[in-house]
């Protein structure tokens, strides 16, 4: 029975503070940003320009095919809707379908403001 408790206060003794240094070095390591080559410095003459317009455009054409989507994921939820009764039975199928449109309709909405 001393056999048990000393092991097991020496495992603990160990353990512990072994324990708490991984834990400390993780969120270390979590903390520190990484550094990113790809940014343009300060000192760079010729900084990569990105044209306004392009940006909007492909938004435009991004917003429309979401609409798109949109419309169709509630077409298929209005069908459903109209197959199932819904007072005596909550479909999964429906539940997962909503969750999709509301994603979507915020997808949009992030893009439409910008």
């Amino acid at each position: 029975m001393k056999s048990r408790r000393k092991f097991l206060t020496t495992t603990l003794a160990m353990g512990l503070p072994a324990g708490i240094l991984a834990l400390m070095r993780g969120a270390q390591a979590r903390g520190q940003r990484p550094q990113n080559p790809q940014t343009p410095k300060e000192d760079d003459p010729n900084p990569p320009r990105i044209d306004p317009k392009l940006v909007l455009e492909e938004n435009q054409k991004e917003i429309k095919k979401s609409v798109e989507k949109l419309y169709d994921l509630a077409s298929e939820l209005k069908a459903e809707v109209e197959k199932t009764d819904s007072v005596h039975v909550l479909s999964v199928a429906m539940l997962r379908k909503t969750d999709e449109i509301e994603k979507l309709a915020k997808e949009i909405r992030s893009r439409a403001k910008g």
